[in-house]
């Protein structure tokens, strides 16, 4: 192109007619603001448009072009400058009239035209300083190259952006219960709030708009890459600094377009999209021409960082988090992918900031499961491309990261493993340092890394690594697998685990040598007995953990647990399956959901196994009587498809596949081992018959394998769905009955599931076929060969074959049948005790059975039984027999309390007896009164077992149907909670219960007690039981129930009666005794009681209790009301113990801000900012109004209390005192103001809270000396920094290897989770400690504000992960950030001299002070 025809092009911008004035104006203010121009020039120059730019721009680039070529000939001297100097345009007033665009586009209320040809205007003056000659005739100002590189972000609309932002807060505030809410301090958020306030219209640009933006935008960033490629931003770092971020902000602009390649040299022109623009001009950064190399490449791993990230990060404050949409991980993949490229183009030189990037992306980590997750892909795919020493290194450094004092990083460490663990494992000849090679085999990331995790303070964790470790059993990797095996066989060189310190093997090593972290040493481990018990300590930690407090704990055990027996790690032992059956019926919902898929994915792995098929019926089958909706679903889907499903029809020639043998296993289990979950497994068809799940197809198959191998399962399928199947196939059913009759070997089980089909059927038969029933019944029945299942199961179906809508009819059916039956049991037992030698050649089996159809039978014809009939049951539990002889005199009302007496006939049978005589009173309720006294007397000096078991079955089954005469028996049936039998203790303790639940008992006089004393049961079983009745049963029907009875147990259970309210109620002196917790032998059983019911307060309740026990307690002793006696002393010392108790306390005030004690602010388990906020006020009324009621309502009766105490020297005032510690912990510095009424308390109370207060002092500096052996760790190791205190955060300016806040202490300590050693070991280093000196890193001179106690100016402080690399610089430089620790060269450091930062232990010092 002519350069004459750059003159013309020029026109447009009026250089001529702007006056010089308003050109040094501008150039004054150095482009930092627009000045007015004269409307008529500023309308000219206005209504140029896109072709007028476009038109310059190409005059431009193609003189560029020319001049670059003939760059050295003769015609180079013939310039563009000079040119414009031939026709009077000057330099500065061209820059001025673009800066003028420049500026127009930048606000906010910019239109299209405005911005399009702001961007123009950019271009323009970035290709003007690409020309040589550029610099000398002060072109360059860095304030305007700055502007023109950042008109991308200024003319491109951002409404869509600040709505996708407040999006993003707001997800990321609400996603995940641990997230950490967002500071509204934060200056990104409140610039951006301004910046909407601001704004006052918003303006709406169609598409064809964005279009006309898009393609300036193209030309702006076609422009950056010419300036990149030919003018050096050697001198200027701030505008490549600037350039790096734009270009990472750029990415995110569109979709790429097709594969990017990140080739060297690539023409311009030919970029199809802007990422693909972006990523070119990242590659033009690193070059040498722009600056150190090294800096450069730190400076675009740095913003990359956040790509890969997906944060958003501004140039100050801290990164705020994208939404992972498709696009956004497009992106971060493109940006992974392009380090990749860098490394394997600049080799050694990128790999030192590759490492740097891993590091910062495991430091700058996220809770949230969904980044963590991408995050560590990120990290997988960038060690990759490691060398296997550089990833040794890598693995050195993510084994101390692991053990960071932040939960987050050990969170995400474990992620990080799991990613790692899929990588094909190195070989350790691959690696040249021997130190660094064990760190390569799989077997160390798994046991030293992952599986240490399993102690970690953090439940959150301890649950991710528990369920990881699962899922390490799926890897491919063998030695992977193996490693886990290791873990938990007792074969061969073990792993050790001990605590918190980790041990392993060194791999391909073949020395027993061991290494150990923190500190590492080096152990000897050769005997198999260890490796055998550390696997058990694995196993049993497993185990404990799948019943962890915590819900995810216990989820992730489960899993972990489940892979171990898939893969035949551990046995497949009932002890081990039973876990998984008993979280079925775990409290959390979620826990019961995961046991049920663990024991179908076992069933899954394992269906041959039978004790896996027993674990799946014990766990899934109960299920269906869950009260949460999506369990019970959940079983019963679990049921269909492995049993209800399979039911095909069957055919002797074919054989049954795998789901059909699986199914007819567990029913033949349901038959026999696992009869007990008959109950549970009804419900299941009473819900699936409301859906018409039973089809015609589903009988047909079922009844076709009541004739196969096992038709015990078909039998029991057909016993559950008869009912509600209209049309039955009867003759097939007939068919089985009669066979069943004729044969002589019969299984129970099965006859009485097809007794129990009979009765279902018995209405759709015919009279014929019933009366042939009745009397193959009747006949079958007579013989007396039958268990006692058949006798009842006959009996019922008798009952059904005679039932009709005529009532009498029915009874009458039943007086002939029942009534005969009845006739032949009382013969049978008369002719054995009427006789004289009835009982010697006793058959007791048929003596049973007589008893049992008696009982049975009898409830179904009441008006057949006599008093001959009752006296003859009661004679099998007595030696009096005269009364029989004349059955026509009136029963006397009650019998001597001595009825039971011990007599020749076996305790089976007297047992028998009580059930049956139960079952007669239970159709007549004289004999109901009669015999009550009877039974309750046999349950205070019965000394049979079994009698006295029934007796209370009996006795709980009578106040349901005579709940009002019973009642006066309940403390004689509460007294079985302290038989010497835990099975009647059990027995009775589950049907109090259920009476309490249905509202027959009332919890009155003494019941409750004894239900607290059953919490301290010695079989733990029961004390479990009874703690599981009373919170998950009871105390829901009646949530006052603890609080209304606590008061009364102080007094109950200390066997003291003086006071005028409590304690009142009637008891025997037997009972008295029998449940006394009275004396100091049981005062730990007594805080248990205690404990458990504070436990279950709401704070109201304590609050209320607190002044109640002032108001009852308290004040009777200071009134005198009481006698302070030993008893009262006891009473009050106990009380006083009480009120220090931590339970006591209310959780409003004691539960910590957030998370477990320990954590973090990262671990705060708060869904959003607002509850935290209403938490924090929440507490501080519930503070001032419980400061309130203890200055009002406690303090004067504690200082009467104290005088009296004091006159009567009573012992009691120690306890008074340390209550007074434990309360005014919290309010030490109001004291006085507490107890003005009493200077000497209050200066006795200071003074006690003071000790305390020194003593744990003293505790804290003794863990916090340091410790040499710890600090002197060998340098291949490295130092781990942790248990850091809480600072301002360190936000990354320059990009370097991160660091931790600065430490409490110089020592390398071990963190909150890694802190199970020995106290003993642990002082032993402490007296060894003296002096530690620490280098690589400096202090500046302002860093004082947050400097450690007695630290030192300028000394040496090691705080970084491993090698000290670099440090994270300020945002603001230097001058302004002063409580980061900042890097200098081994260079700068010589000769410095820096002194020593010595650090002795307290206890050292105070010893040195003496002598």
């Amino acid at each position: 192109m002519n350069k004459m025809e750059l003159i013309p092009a020029l026109q447009f911008l009026k250089l001529h007619e702007i006056p010089e004035a308003w050109v040094d104006a501008v150039w004054d203010v150095e482009f930092t603001e627009s000045k007015p121009l004269d409307d008529p020039i500023k309308e000219e120059l206005t209504a140029a448009g896109d072709k007028a730019f476009r038109n310059l721009y190409q005059c431009l680039l193609a003189h560029a072009e020319e001049q670059q070529q003939s760059a050295g000939s003769d015609e180079a001297s013939q310039s563009i400058w000079a040119l414009l100097v031939e026709n009077g345009m000057s330099v500065k007033s061209l820059v001025a009239a673009l800066s003028f665009f420049v500026l127009a586009g930048k606000a906010k209320a910019a239109n299209v035209r405005q911005r399009v040809s702001s961007l123009h205007a950019a271009s323009l003056y970035l290709l003007l300083l690409g020309i040589p000659g550029s610099i000398a005739n002060k072109v360059l100002h860095e304030v305007l190259l700055d502007t023109c590189l950042d008109m991308t972000s200024h003319c491109w609309p951002q409404d869509s952006g600040k709505k996708r932002k407040k999006d993003n807060l707001k997800s990321s505030q609400a996603e995940g219960k641990r997230s950490k809410p967002h500071r509204k301090d934060t200056p990104e958020m409140e610039v951006d709030e301004e910046e909407e306030e601001d704004e006052e219209e918003e303006l709406h640009f169609s598409g064809q708009d964005l279009m006309k933006i898009r393609d300036a935008v193209v030309l702006l960033v076609q422009s950056i890459l010419r300036l990149l490629q030919t003018f050096p931003l050697k001198k200027t770092p701030q505008s490549a600094s600037n350039c790096t971020q734009i270009f990472s902000k750029l990415l995110y602009f569109e979709p790429a377009i097709g594969e990017l390649t990140f080739a060297a040299g690539q023409e311009i022109t030919k970029l199809k999209s802007i990422p693909e623009m972006a990523f070119y001009g990242l590659q033009l950064l690193y070059s040498p021409k722009h600056g150190d190399q090294k800096e450069s490449l730190r400076r675009v791993f740095h913003r990359l960082l956040y790509v890969i990230l997906m944060m958003n990060k501004g140039n100050r404050g801290k990164p705020t988090l994208l939404v992972p949409s498709q696009a956004i991980l497009a992106t971060r993949d493109q940006a992974i992918h392009f380090v990749c490229h860098i490394v394997d183009e600049l080799k050694e030189l990128a790999l030192p900031f590759l490492q740097i990037l891993l590091q910062h992306i495991c430091f700058q980590m996220v809770e949230k499961n969904e980044f963590r997750t991408h995050g560590a892909q990120a990290v997988g795919m960038l060690t990759s491309q490691m060398a296997s020493t550089d990833y040794a290194c890598f693995v050195k450094w993510l084994f101390n990261f692991s053990r960071h004092s932040k939960m987050v990083c050990r969170l995400f460490s474990v992620d990080v493993v799991m990613v790692l663990l899929e990588q094909p494992e190195r070989r350790t000849e691959e690696c040249e340092d021997p130190e660094l090679a064990r760190f390569l085999p799989h077997k160390f990331l798994i046991q030293s890394l992952l599986f240490a995790r399993r102690m970690d303070h953090s439940p959150t964790v301890q649950g991710h690594a528990l369920a990881c470790l699962a899922q390490c059993l799926e890897l491919p990797s063998f030695n992977a697998t193996r490693a886990v095996h290791n873990l938990f066989s007792a074969t061969g060189t073990q792993t050790m685990l001990e605590g918190e310190t980790t041990e392993g093997s060194l791999s391909s090593q073949q020395t027993q040598k061991t290494y150990r972290t923190l500190p590492f040493r080096t152990v000897e481990i050769s005997s198999t007995d260890s490796s055998s018990c550390d696997a058990k300590e694995n196993l049993a930690l497993l185990l404990r953990r799948v019943q962890d407090p915590k819900t995810n704990v216990r989820k992730s055990s489960l899993q972990a647990l489940n892979g171990l027996l898939k893969h035949d790690v551990i046995p497949m032992s009932w002890e081990n399956l039973a876990v998984l059956s008993e979280r079925c019926r775990d409290p959390a919902v979620s826990v019961k959901k995961k046991a049920l898929q663990c024991v179908g994915e076992l069933l899954t792995a394992k269906p041959e196994c039978s004790a896996v098929q027993k674990a799946w019926l014990q766990g899934v089958v109960p299920a269906v009587v869950d009260t949460e909706n999506s369990v019970q679903e959940k079983a019963l889907e679990a049921l269909d498809e492995v049993l209800l499903s399979q039911v095909k029809l069957y055919s002797a020639g074919r054989h049954l596949d795998a789901g059909q043998r699986l199914t007819w296993d567990l029913l033949g289990l349901l038959c026999n081992e696992c009869q007990s979950l008959s109950r549970y497994f009804s419900r299941a068809f009473t819900i699936w018959s409301k859906k018409n799940k039973f089809t015609q197809t589903f009988i047909t198959n079922l009844i076709s394998h009541t004739e196969a191998d096992h038709a015990a399962g078909a039998w029991l399928l057909l016993s559950k769905v008869v009912a509600s199947s209209p049309r039955m196939p009867y003759g097939k059913i007939l068919d089985a009955w009669d066979s069943m009759v004729s044969s002589k070997d019969v299984n129970v089980t099965t006859c009485c599931h097809i007794l129990c089909v009979m009765g279902d059927i018995a209405a759709h038969l015919n009279d014929d076929t019933k009366n042939r029933i009745v009397n193959d019944l009747m006949s079958w029945l007579k013989t007396f060969t039958l268990s006692l299942e058949m006798i009842s199961a006959a009996v019922e179906t008798l009952y059904q074959l005679g039932s009709s809508e005529d009532i009498k009819q029915t009874q009458a059916f039943l007086n002939q049948h029942c009534g005969e039956l009845v006739s032949v049991c009382e013969a049978h037992l008369a002719s054995i005790l009427l006789s004289e030698n009835g009982t010697q050649n006793l058959n007791e089996e048929l003596m049973v059975k007589h008893l049992h159809t008696l009982g049975v039978a009898s409830l179904h014809c009441p008006a057949r039984v006599g008093k001959r009939t009752v006296l003859l049951v009661e004679s099998v539990l007595t030696t009096h027999s005269d009364k029989l002889t004349d059955c026509q005199k009136e029963l006397p009302a009650s019998l001597p309390l001595s009825q039971f007496k011990a007599n020749s006939l076996p305790t089976r049978v007297r047992a028998h007896g009580v059930i049956t005589l139960g079952k007669l009173c239970l159709q007549h309720e004289e004999l109901v009164q009669k015999y009550l006294p009877v039974f309750a007397r046999e349950l205070e000096v019965g000394t049979e077992v079994a009698v006295r078991n029934n007796v209370v079955v009996i006795m709980c089954d009578l106040c349901v149907r005579y709940t009002n005469i019973v009642d006066h028996y309940i403390p004689n049936i509460s007294a079985c909670l302290r038989d010497t039998e835990g099975v009647i203790r059990e027995q009775t303790l589950i049907m109090l219960t259920n009476l309490l639940q249905e509202e027959f008992v009332k919890w009155k006089g003494s019941l409750f007690f004894r239900f607290m004393v059953a919490l301290v049961d010695p079989v733990p079983a029961i004390a479990s039981l009874c703690e599981y009745c009373l919170f998950h049963l009871l105390l829901k029907k009646n949530p006052e129930m603890f609080s209304q009875h606590f008061i009364e147990c102080i007094f109950h259970f200390n066997s003291y009666s003086k006071h005028k309210s409590y304690n009142k109620f009637p008891q025997s002196e037997r009972e008295k005794v029998r449940f006394s917790l009275k004396g100091a032998q049981h005062r730990e059983r007594r805080f248990r009681i205690y404990r458990f019911l504070l436990e279950h307060f709401t704070d109201a309740q304590r609050f209320n209790i607190t002044i109640k026990i002032n108001q009852t307690v308290l004040a009777c002793f200071a009134d005198k009301e009481l006698p302070l006696d030993a008893d009262g002393a006891e009473i009050l010392s106990e009380t006083f113990n009480i009120l220090s108790l931590k339970e006591m306390k209310l959780q409003a005030i004691s539960a910590p801000a957030g998370g477990a004690s320990g954590e973090e602010p990262e671990e705060e388990n708060m869904a959003t900012m607002a509850k935290a906020v209403l938490q924090a006020a929440q507490k501080k009324v519930v503070s001032q109004v419980q400061k309130k009621a203890f200055i009002e309502n406690t303090v004067p009766l504690i200082i009467s209390l104290k005088s009296l105490l004091e006159q009567k020297h009573s012992p009691v005032l120690r306890d008074l005192m340390a209550y007074l510690q434990v309360t005014m912990q919290e309010y030490s510095n109001e004291v006085k103001e507490f107890f003005c009424g009493d200077e000497q308390l209050a200066a006795e109370v200071e003074f006690a809270l003071k000790t305390a207060e020194k003593e744990r002092e003293m505790e804290e500096q003794m863990d916090n000396c340091s410790l040499a052996g710890d600090a002197k760790t060998p340098t291949t190791q490295g130092s781990v920094p942790v248990s850091p205190v809480k600072s301002r955060p360190l936000a990354p300016f320059i990009f370097a290897t991160p660091q931790p806040p600065r430490p409490r202490s110089l020592s390398a300590r071990w963190t909150l989770t890694d802190r199970h050693v020995h106290t003993r070991s642990r002082l032993e280093e402490h007296t060894k400690s003296k002096s530690i000196a620490m280098e690589r890193t400096v202090m500046p001179k302002g860093a004082v504000n947050d400097r450690a106690i007695s630290t030192p100016k300028g000394c040496n402080v090691n705080v970084t992960f491993d090698e000290a690399v670099s440090a994270i610089f300020s945002d603001h430089g230097l001058d302004r950030e002063t409580s980061v620790l900042h890097v200098q060269s081994p260079e700068q450091q010589q000769g410095a001299g820096l002194r020593q930062w010595n650090v002795q232990s307290p206890l050292r010092q105070r010893k040195s002070t003496k002598v």
